[in-house]
This record gives C-alpha cells, structure tokens and sequence, in this order.
C-alpha cells in the first residue's frame, strides 16, 4: 500500500483562515502529527489518529510521520501559520535528507497557510508593502551573534522587519537587545506594531513608536512588526492604519 506525506499550514489561529486545500488534505488524513496545541485545532473523527509532540521535538516526529507514511498511512505533518516559515516542512526535509533512500521516494506535498506575519500585517493595513524581511528572534537553533547582525543589516538595508518567537519566559533579554540594536541602528520614531493572537478571540493590536517600546510588551503568541523609515501612518477614528508605500523617492 501507497502511503503519503502532507505538511500542512493551519494559518494563524482562526478556522475561517485554514485554506480549502488544507481542509481537504485533513478530511484525507489517517494520521495527523504536530506540535500539542495545533493538534488540539485539529477536529477529531473515527479513523483518525492524532500523534501530539513536544515543540522541540521536531526531528523526532518528522521521522516519526516519514515511517507512517512508509507503512501506507496517509499523513499530514501540521504547522500554525505557514509550514514553510519557521515550521516543520524544513524539519521533514532535513530528515529526509538525513534518513534512507526509501523516504525520497514517499508522495510528499507542502500545503501553504497563512502565516501570523501576514494577518498580523493586514490587521494594521500594509506595514509590509515594500521590500521587507522575516527574523525568528529565538536563538535556540542558530547563536545570537547571528540573530544581531542580521538585525543590525536589515536596519542598515531600512527593511520593513517581521519578528517571529520575540520574547519567551525562558529568555525574555533577547527581545531588549533588539530594542536597543533597533534604536542604535534607525534612530528615529518609526511604527511598531505588537500583534498578539492575531485572528483569535484573544487578539490585541497595539502601534508604538519604535523611542516608546518596551520588551514586555511583547511575549511568545506577538508577532512583532518594524516599520520602514518610509512607514506611514494614518490616524483616523478608532485604530490607525499602518502602510509602508510602495515607490522609494529618490
């Protein structure tokens, strides 16, 4: 028997967000495997095993879900967001690349979602409009060294910046490091925005100048968008609207 390997985006949070094709791919599925809480979105039906895992256990339940698919299971690896932003379509690939012959072979597709970097955006209007670029602020596969000079590059390139894993409880000094690398690098007033829980019941959207931002503001559920030096806002009754125009003056 065929099996089948499909890694799949639940989008940010919301049931309306998840694609037709992903929803699909699920009504499909004899297995689903994922981190614990985005299995916890994943409806439960007769037939259908959930296999919930740790975060960082990646490697391990990539492996896990390539078996399945080889023993003729018709598996779906899921992701919030996007899989291919900071989630698992990179881990099952680095697995197949290290793993046997046999699972270059398997059917596997990568289904896009909708990230938190793009709701979060469309929240505040267009903050990414012009060129910009994605940061996962976690040092926990790549040094901080690392982390700071791409910062300090973006801010050199004036990128738009979207941040993703900002500020855990486990190492709540790396979102102030930013800060401070961002103040030091763009010296200016430009529009932060904090969007926690974005398409959630529990969703809050702040705008900050980047001169009044402070690292609580921010934890592991915000995704944390820098504007441009071009970034504009237009403020108006109820929340303003945040927009990074599309031409440069030159």
């Amino acid at each position: 028997m065929t099996g089948s390997l499909v890694i799949a985006g639940l989008g940010p949070g919301a049931e309306a967000l998840v694609t037709p094709e992903v929803s699909y791919a699920l009504a499909q599925a004899t297995d689903v495997a994922g981190y614990i809480p985005y299995v916890a979105r994943v409806t439960e039906r007769p037939g259908l095993r959930l296999h919930p895992s740790d975060n960082r256990a990646e490697i391990d339940r990539s492996r896990y879900a390539l078996e399945m698919a080889l023993a003729g299971r018709h598996v779906v690896v899921v992701s919030s967001g996007d899989p291919g932003v900071f989630a698992m379509a990179a881990a099952v690939f680095e697995a197949v690349e290290a793993g046997p012959a046999e699972w270059r072979d398997l059917e596997i597709r990568v289904l896009p979602g909708i990230t938190a970097m793009l709701a979060a955006a469309a929240r505040a209007g267009a903050p990414l409009g012009h060129d910009f670029c994605a940061i996962n602020l976690s040092d926990n596969l790549k040094p901080w060294a690392l982390i700071e000079k791409r910062l300090r590059l973006a801010a050199e390139a004036d990128f738009a910046m979207a941040f993703y894993n900002p500020r855990s409880k486990s190492r709540p000094e790396g979102f102030a490091k930013t800060l401070q690398i961002l103040r030091e690098s763009c010296n200016d007033a430009r529009p932060v925005i904090f969007a926690r829980a974005v398409s959630t019941p529990e969703e809050e959207i702040h705008v900050v100048p980047l001169t009044n931002c402070k690292p609580e503001m921010a934890d592991m559920r915000t995704m944390v968008l820098v504007g441009s030096s071009t970034t504009r806002i237009i403020q108006r009754t109820g929340a303003p609207i945040v927009y990074t125009p599309r031409s440069v003056e030159t």
